[in-house]
């Protein structure tokens, strides 16, 4: 922050998330507060001062040191004043000026003031769905483009009335300079069907909800699945409409006293619930909580979060019981955010939509976040967090695309020294999900009016991803590898300066080898890497199929393991074969056997698979990840206080651990032991194996740093006994915890890599 010159007229520039979270009318109160004449205005997307007056030190001091909670100043720069630049008298908002850069606001929960204007009689917002003021409410799914003001706003359709107005430029009032403002007489409203709107709308859609059925309900960043969480029934259909069979449904409750009803909640998660962001946190369901068994089937945990927005809050207000609300599409295809399209897609699937009529410009679905053993970390980054930035270790000298990868996807836009990350999109694997990422691109560099002069790619051909590359000229693609970007994310996230040690724990990702890795342990900067250890490689019999059924991937580990001695003996797996079709195993091991369609992999997500398959609990993914989720879940009511047996051979120039002998005790004790408590002692085992090879790299490189990266680092009790492990080693572990440490964080790594390859760092 640049001193403030001699004497008391100057121009103040202020960079970071200083629009859409009330930072001019803080401005305005504290220049008036302090005796300072002069005016504020947005300049593209950062904040200029004009300030004059015997108090101005003090009150630069005050523009960080009282800023509103859900601002953020990253710089300020302060420079003289000539006398021939004129102020007028008091202090003013002034009009907004074009410019570039800045940081888009992500969208803010209804704050409690609001809240309780909301459901006060005599407030002339009682029970309007659609209030706000400078503290809550859309930003970034609103936003056209900086400077933000109405103009730019999808509110621009909405003329503010005269008690609006009056609001609107009252620097006493919490809505002055609210730019999404709206009352009953001047703003949205709700619709039901064409001749149903506003209060009737509300009331058919809870006389739906509380019957038992599914309603589609336009949210902030696009439209929601909502029934009653307790309906058995109800969540059954709703699983048969989104066709997902088992995946984790979301509840939704009406105060942090309902969700300790359903969960347990310590201190940092109810904090975390009860902020401005407002995420999907993840937490231990209590026993005999009132919900329907199919929120979470075989799981331990359930995804909670409280009301985002006041239409959600006189949902449950109205119908007082948790409800189910998850993104509103079908068959993995995007959140729909379009009215026509939630018609034609949700209407007929679903019974009723409720809708209104302010547009979505931008998707944005709910965030989900875990808080356990001392941290919380992201494991999907959308609304409430995104777009708002991450520092680069190195600056982009032009606008750079990151692309992401395939799964989970993600995008971010470096520029200057940050990265600028986009919501969570999806899993890329058709023209929908595409489409939705190209929008997102779209939306980031209008935002940022920066056009991306190159861009950051991963190295598999085949995700959509890569092929979106080719948009450049080849000079202007940087080739990403997978792993490398997970730790890099890590890296960058903590502000890592020196090499470090990467461990990479993933499903699949293509290694700069031309091989599918997943288990890795990288020496690593920024700019480059080196491989240093691995898993072993085992066959995925058909390929994606092997993904699909994780019984598959345990017949490649039966029948196809790299070889450092003894293979798993076949009828320690007798349970298993006898699940799988007699037919179907005489082609997998002839696959096996003649190398067809069965490409190797290194990865530590396949293991994981093949181990929850070998123990029964696990023989084919309804949703990916559902077999590693299932083991950590039986792990998690045992404490392991021993390993399984594990090995680690050298292999040409590489440490390998050798997992067979893992799988051999594994299924032994199996004979004798709950699986839970096996799926407890191979958690315990392959932390220990992380920490002896991470040392092992640590002595090699110089550095006690090591960075943690990989969709297989989501799992907790591994996560706590890696970190525990590093730590009482003398290293120095980082988790990512703003960005997820799953495919959606690959997009971050990316820039990070990409800007110090363009700075020759």
């Amino acid at each position: 922050m640049a001193e403030t010159p001699g004497g008391d007229r100057v121009r103040i520039d202020v960079r970071g998330t200083v629009q859409g979270v009330g930072f001019r009318p803080f401005v305005h109160r504290l220049a008036t507060e302090l005796g300072v004449g002069g005016d504020v205005r947005n300049a593209g997307g950062h904040v200029v001062i004009r300030a004059a007056g015997g108090r101005v030190a003090d009150f630069v001091a005050g523009l960080t040191a009282a800023a509103p909670p859900q601002a953020r100043v990253t710089g300020i720069d302060v420079t003289a004043l000539t006398d021939r630049v004129a102020l007028g008298p008091g202090f003013r908002v002034a009009a907004s000026v074009e410019g570039r850069g800045g940081e888009v606001p992500p969208d803010l929960a209804t704050c409690p003031a609001c809240v309780r204007e909301l459901f006060d009689p005599a407030d002339r917002r009682y029970r309007y769905p659609f209030l706000t003021c400078t503290a809550c409410g859309p930003r970034a799914t609103i936003l056209g483009r900086l400077p933000y003001d109405r103009p730019r706003t999808a509110m621009h359709t909405f003329p503010l009335c005269a008690a609006c107005a009056a609001e609107y430029q009252n620097p006493a009032d919490r809505r002055f300079h609210a730019e999404p403002i709206a009352c009953p007489t001047c703003g949205p409203r709700l619709s039901w069907t064409p001749d149903v709107h506003g209060e009737g709308a509300l009331a058919a859609a809870c006389a739906v909800l509380a019957g038992g059925g599914i309603v589609a309900v336009k949210g902030l960043g696009g439209y929601q699945l909502v029934c009653d969480a307790a309906d058995e029934s109800a969540v059954r259909r709703l699983r048969r409409v989104k066709d997902r069979p088992a995946k984790p449904l979301a509840v939704l409750a009406r105060s942090l006293g309902d969700v300790r009803n359903l969960s347990e909640v310590d201190d940092r998660a109810a904090a975390v619930l009860a902020s401005a962001a407002a995420p999907i946190v993840l937490l231990p369901r209590r026993p005999g909580a009132p919900l329907a068994e199919g929120i979470a089937p075989g799981l331990a945990e359930i995804g909670v979060f409280l009301p985002t927005t006041p239409l959600h809050h006189l949902l449950l207000a109205e119908l007082r019981r948790p409800l189910v609300v998850t993104s509103g599409n079908r068959a993995g295809g995007p959140m729909v955010v379009d009215d026509a399209e939630a018609q034609a897609i949700l209407g007929p699937v679903t019974d009723g939509v409720l809708g209104h009529d302010r547009p979505i410009w931008s998707r944005s679905d709910d965030s989900v976040v875990r808080t356990r053993h001392g941290r919380t970390t992201t494991i999907r980054r959308a609304r409430g967090y995104a777009p708002a930035p991450l520092p680069l270790p190195f600056a982009a000298p032009e606008p750079l695309l990151a692309l992401g990868a395939q799964l989970k996807h993600t995008c971010a836009l470096a520029c200057d020294g940050m990265a600028h990350l986009g919501p969570h999109t999806g899993d890329l694997e058709d023209a929908r999900t595409l489409a939705a990422f190209e929008r997102t691109a779209a939306d980031l560099a209008r935002w940022l009016d920066a056009e991306p002069a190159w861009c950051a790619h991963d190295l598999h051909p085949g995700y959509l991803s890569t092929q979106h590359a080719r948009r450049w000229p080849a000079g202007r693609r940087i080739g990403v590898q997978h792993h490398h970007a997970h730790v890099a994310a890590t890296a960058a996230e903590h502000g890592v300066s020196t090499p470090f040690v990467g461990v990479a724990l993933d499903g699949l990702g293509l290694g700069d080898d031309g091989t599918l890795w997943g288990g890795e342990v990288l020496l690593a900067d920024y700019r480059e890497f080196r491989r240093f250890a691995r898993f072993a490689t085992a066959p995925l019999p058909g390929g994606a199929a092997a993904v699909r059924h994780p019984a598959r991937m345990a017949l490649g580990y039966l029948y196809g393991a790299e070889s450092f001695g003894a293979s798993v003996p076949e009828h320690l797996a007798g349970t298993l074969l006898s699940r799988v079709d007699g037919q179907e195993l005489a082609v997998v091991r002839t696959m096996i056997a003649r190398e067809l369609n069965c490409p190797r992999a290194s990865s530590a997500g396949r293991l994981f698979d093949a181990v929850s398959a070998l123990l029964g609990l696990c023989d084919d993914n309804s949703y990916e990840g559902e077999a590693a989720v299932r083991l950590e879940t039986a792990a998690m009511r045992y404490d392991a206080r021993k390993a399984l047996e594990w090995e680690l051979h050298e292999r040409d120039g590489l440490w390998v651990y050798d997992p067979v002998p893992t799988l051999r005790d594994a299924l032994q004790s199996a004979a004798n032991a709950p699986a839970g408590e096996v799926a407890a002692r191979f958690h315990r085992t392959i932390a220990e194996v992380v920490v002896t090879l991470a040392v092992k790299a640590a002595d090699a490189a110089g550095t006690d740093v090591v960075c943690l990266g990989g969709g297989v680092f989501q799992n907790a009790l591994l996560t706590a006994n890696v970190v525990d492990g590093l730590t009482t080693a003398g290293l120095r572990p980082l988790v990512a915890e703003r960005v997820p440490m799953n495919d959606g964080g690959i997009s971050y790594g990316q820039a990070a890599i990409a800007c110090a390859r363009m700075n020759g760092r």
